[in-house]
């Protein structure tokens, strides 16, 4: 099976301190990866790198086949961070989600045979119909994130890169948002890149996590992974997990930009 992206020996540095390197990575088809670490550490400058956005120190990138280019790929799809959008914003639910069809044309859009069912159906398949005549400032943080990854969805990407999409969301618009982007996985076989600092809702999920920390990486199985010496390891300082139930809670990671709690759904 030929991996959906395959990263070679990729660094990444910011003036003269070196995040990472060695890098290398293969995400299969329908594999869904978590990134995971401390604030600054380089996961959301990754994903602008396999969307051409940016530039690594060093190493290749190769992307559903061809090498990562500045003018990135219409195949490959994007959920930015998760910010509201202002309240004055006039935009309706229906046009955000057009975007993603029609969004990459200069000047005005002029609307093209099917592209008004494809974007009802993009708003049906992420349960949007209700609210996709509103203008997005009225609608809270969990309905227009749903708008987000119709958006994303758009042009069905056989690789989903997701930066912290559940952040700001209460427990069900997050299950809601995951489970909209782990339907389009399973049906379409799409590779997911995931950047979060909460795994807790993925974990049920998730195939692999990158957790990268203090200019380190490691990669594997949640259970290889979030482990106190592993992470012990990565920190170069003592960090414990701890099992509380069907919790894993990790404690002393330090530079977190929050405090990790690492909920393990049980089998």
């Amino acid at each position: 099976m030929t991996p959906a992206l395959t990263i070679r020996d990729a660094s990444l540095r910011r003036g003269d301190r070196e995040l990472w390197s060695g890098l290398d990575l293969d995400v299969q088809p329908g594999e869904l990866i978590a990134i995971l670490g401390p604030s600054g550490s380089g996961k959301t400058t990754l994903l602008r790198a396999i969307l051409g956005l940016e530039q690594l120190s060093g190493g290749t990138i190769t992307a559903l086949g061809e090498p990562v280019r500045g003018r990135g790929s219409r195949r490959i799809g994007y959920i930015p961070q998760q910010r509201p959008l202002p309240r004055e914003t006039s935009l309706r639910g229906r046009d955000l989600v057009a975007l993603g069809i029609d969004g990459h044309r200069f000047g005005f859009p002029v609307p093209r045979r099917g592209d008004r069912a494809r974007v009802d159906a993009l708003i049906e398949a992420v349960d949007a119909t209700a609210f996709a005549e509103r203008p997005v400032g009225l609608l809270s943080g969990g309905e227009q994130q749903r708008l987000r990854v119709g958006q994303a969805l758009a042009d069905d990407p056989r690789l989903l890169l997701c930066d912290e999409p559940l952040t700001s969301l209460d427990l069900a618009n997050q299950q809601a948002v995951l489970g909209l982007i782990d339907r389009h996985r399973k049906e379409t076989g799409a590779a997911v890149m995931l950047v979060t600092h909460d795994i807790n809702p993925l974990l049920g999920k998730v195939d692999r996590i990158l957790y990268i920390a203090n200019g380190r990486f490691m990669l594997g199985k949640p259970t290889e992974v979030l482990r106190s010496d592993v992470l012990t390891d990565l920190y170069g300082a003592h960090v414990f997990v701890l099992r509380a139930g069907d919790r894993l809670v990790v404690v002393g990671a330090p530079d977190a930009e929050e405090s990790h709690h690492h909920h393990e759904e049980q089998s």
